[in-house]
């Protein structure tokens, strides 16, 4: 795909998942996570071309502008979508698939300073939610949606819902390619395990009171 489709395909992403977008004016003018992936596209296009250094200084330029950290050998499909985008990183050796979005405070981030493969693979239809880390080379299934603030340091598969610090999965029933942008209401784990630990404990004290009268 070319650089200007990958471009339209950016602005498509905006009006499908932003209900705030009224015109593609608004979008070209006043979207920083548009601006950041568009600009990307070039300094990604300059790297492959071995003008590195000019594309280092274009991504640089960007962070300063935006608040978002792209870095230019970043490999990033069509249909990608920064909402807000403040503070979000992404590394060398990130490979994003098509029709993701991600939310502020995003760390897409290595865990190694040894060459090759150190950051995330993040395959179609994935939703990553604000403040969420995605650390190390694994790979995020398709049609998988991760939870605000979870911090992910191991494969997760298709069609999944993690949450939590480590992140965990909690739902594999989230199959639909339509953007599903509520990633605030999801499974407590450690509320629910609170609820099954009070009520064992009122089990108990109520054995306990019957035994005891």
């Amino acid at each position: 795909m070319n650089l200007f489709k990958l471009i339209s395909k950016d602005i498509d992403a905006v009006f499908e998942r932003d209900p705030a977008a009224r015109n593609i004016f608004e979008i070209l003018l006043a979207y920083p996570g548009f601006h950041a992936i568009m600009w990307h596209r070039i300094s990604h296009l300059l790297w492959k071309i071995k003008l590195k250094l000019i594309a280092r200084v274009i991504s640089n330029i960007l962070r300063t502008l935006t608040g978002i950290e792209i870095h230019p050998a970043a490999k990033i499909k069509s249909g990608f979508f920064i909402d807000h985008g403040m503070g979000v990183v992404i590394g060398e050796t990130t490979e994003i698939g098509n029709n993701v979005t991600i939310y502020q405070g995003v760390t897409l981030g290595g865990i190694s300073s040894n060459k090759g493969k150190r950051h995330p693979t993040i395959d179609d239809n994935v939703i990553v939610g604000a403040g969420s880390k995605i650390l190390g080379p694994l790979r995020i299934g398709i049609n998988t949606k991760i939870g605000a603030n979870s911090v992910v340091i191991d494969d997760i598969p298709e069609n999944s819902t993690v949450v939590g610090i480590p992140g965990k999965v909690v739902n594999k029933e989230f199959t639909s390619n339509a953007p599903d942008l509520y990633h605030n209401k999801l499974p407590d784990p450690t509320g629910e395990d609170m609820m099954i630990m009070n009520k064992k404990i009122d089990d108990l004290i109520n054995k306990i009171d019957k035994l005891q009268s």
